[in-house]
């Protein structure tokens, strides 16, 4: 039996297509097969771990039986207390994993045994729910319901991050007939919009035109005081850029489509992020599901940290300080390699000058309009498109390989 990547080519999608047939009949009728919806999981998930990946499906399972024990353990230990040092210490726990798997790289070659798809996108799930559970936000933990919180097959890949409490909200109610012919229909609208994105124009643009502007790049990389500057970077750096966004954006479509058609009304990724007026905006707007699970468990935390602590008096540095750590920490998520870092950090310098350019703004009562929006919107887009740049690991092979 060979394995095969979700969302990579037509057979996945008519096989799965057909198995949700008598889920959609069933929710079409006011029922949702649970025990059928559970199999299909199963089954699906075995084909995506089988063959040659069987490694990595032995690694999920250990991973999961880990990530249970934890949630639960700490499920019965919040009842009867909440010592700080008990929660850090389930907190180190769980990401351990994850970091192992980062960090492997930077001393072998060859991956770690621990690795597996999607592993990244578990941790959020796993951590989120211990966060909650020590906020008392959450207050009880189904076993067999995180189970299936945590290995939900549209997004068990790539995501979108889901939490907890509102994927337990979807998933308890079936909706009524309106509702979910409505989700149906924006299923359907998704499904092929995501088609296009993914395997008409992030075709075209990651397999027709970027391996023809990096080659070119790469024979240019004398240029420019031995940086390779040159028009073909500038080239790869939107090609790149437009690749990344229509390759991902796809992904997540087929993932919020195919959860709609389960009766889950899984968050959006994606909300033309092109559009951005500012850096801060951008990232309202770009892998939200990601954005917004670091803006609430770690940027408002560390804010709350310092402030606490009193760590800086001014507030603006508290804000500064939060911004770092936050980047910083989705660099290192991203991998443990120097242009992940440095991806983190411009971003976290990018907010911060773009607070201080809106302070400057309001302070001399600067104009706003159509023209300054565009202007705006022209210079985020570059801004963002140079940080895909370093993101892509290209400038690595241009200066030292």
């Amino acid at each position: 039996m060979s394995a095969f990547q979700p969302y990579a080519n037509p057979r996945y999608f008519v096989m799965l297509l057909v198995a949700l047939v008598p889920l959609i009949i069933g929710l079409l009728r006011g029922r949702r097969h649970r025990n059928y919806e559970t199999l299909v999981s199963l089954v699906f998930i075995v084909l995506i771990f089988a063959g040659g990946k069987w490694h990595e499906g032995v690694a999920l399972i250990g991973y999961v039986l880990w990530q249970l024990l934890l949630v639960m353990g700490y499920t019965r230990y919040r009842h009867k207390a909440n010592r700080t040092g008990a929660y850090w210490t389930v907190i180190l726990a769980s990401i351990a994993p994850l970091v192992v798997v980062k960090v492997t790289p930077v001393f072998t070659v060859h991956p770690s045994l621990l690795d597996f798809l999607g592993m990244s996108y578990l941790t959020f799930k796993s951590v989120q729910t211990l966060i909650e559970l020590r906020d008392g936000t959450l207050q009880q933990v189904d076993p067999l319901f995180f189970l299936r919180f945590l290995l939900f097959l549209p997004t068990i890949s790539s995501g979108p991050i889901d939490r907890y409490r509102r994927f337990a909200k979807d998933y308890n109610t079936v909706p009524t007939r309106e509702h979910y012919l409505d989700l149906l229909q924006s299923a359907v609208h998704k499904l092929f919009l995501g088609f296009a994105y993914k395997f008409v124009i992030g075709y075209f643009l990651g397999t027709l035109l970027l391996p023809k502007v990096a080659h070119s790049a790469l024979v240019h990389h004398h240029l420019g005081g031995g940086l390779g500057i040159s028009w073909a970077l500038v080239a790869y750096m939107y090609v790149y850029s437009l690749y990344l966004f229509f390759d991902f954006a796809g992904y997540s479509l087929f993932a919020v489509s195919l959860s709609q058609l389960m009766g889950i009304d899984t968050p959006q990724n994606f909300n033309q992020p092109f559009k951005a007026k500012n850096i801060k905006d951008f990232w309202n707007r770009w892998h939200m599901s990601l954005s917004f699970w670091f803006r609430d468990f770690i940027f408002m935390r560390v804010t709350f940290a310092l402030m606490k602590h009193r760590v800086f008096k001014n507030r603006i540095h508290v804000a500064q300080t939060a911004y770092l750590i936050n980047f910083l920490v989705m660099g290192f998520w991203h991998g443990v390699t120097w242009y992940y870092i440095v991806y983190g950090l411009f971003h976290a310098g990018a907010i911060i000058v773009n607070d201080m350019w809106l302070r400057y703004k309001k302070r001399h009562h600067l104009p706003h309009n159509r023209v300054t929006t565009a202007l705006a919107m022209v210079i985020t887009f570059n801004v963002v498109c140079f940080s895909f740049l370093i993101f892509s690991g290209f400038l690595n092979t241009l200066w030292f390989k």
